[in-house]
């Protein structure tokens, strides 16, 4: 297996984040969007939106209000960089290079893989998510 079977572009099925109390959340909506993608030479890049936020009212990609840009802010999330495969953990780091969010950059991501047939699931191992700690559970199927 390794990382043969990771490379290509992966459509975003479903997201959803259990929290540690039990709760199931969807912090990007039930409906949204995003691709992962992982290169034959070793790079990755990962993109998820929420489709509902709303639109900068002055058409200003620089200049939305502070509500504008923190929904805008808290409805993607994006970041790049390099990965390696564990297979004996069933893992895949991603060592993250750039992001959206600043305290990822310089981090290495874990997630714990899963394929069956045209679907990747990758699960976070617990990550603080407001104020409690979550375990996020992202399904993609594969494009092309």
């Amino acid at each position: 297996m390794g990382r043969e079977q990771f490379i290509g572009t992966w459509k975003l099925v479903s997201s959803e984040i259990r929290l540690s109390d039990g709760q199931l959340s969807y912090p990007l909506g039930r409906h949204a969007v995003g691709r992962i993608t992982y290169e034959t030479a070793g790079h990755m890049s990962c993109q998820l939106v929420r489709l509902d936020r709303p639109a900068f009212a002055s058409g200003d990609q620089w200049g939305g209000t502070p509500e504008e840009t923190k929904a805008a802010f808290q409805g993607c999330i994006a970041y790049f960089g390099t990965y390696e495969v564990n297979e004996q953990e069933g893992t895949v780091t991603h060592h993250v290079e750039g992001s959206l969010f600043p305290n990822w950059v310089g981090t290495d991501q874990k997630r714990f893989f899963e394929f069956s047939g045209k679907q990747l699931t990758l699960t976070t191992p617990p990550i603080p998510a407001g104020g409690q700690q979550a375990t996020a559970r992202l399904a993609y199927e594969r494009l092309g």
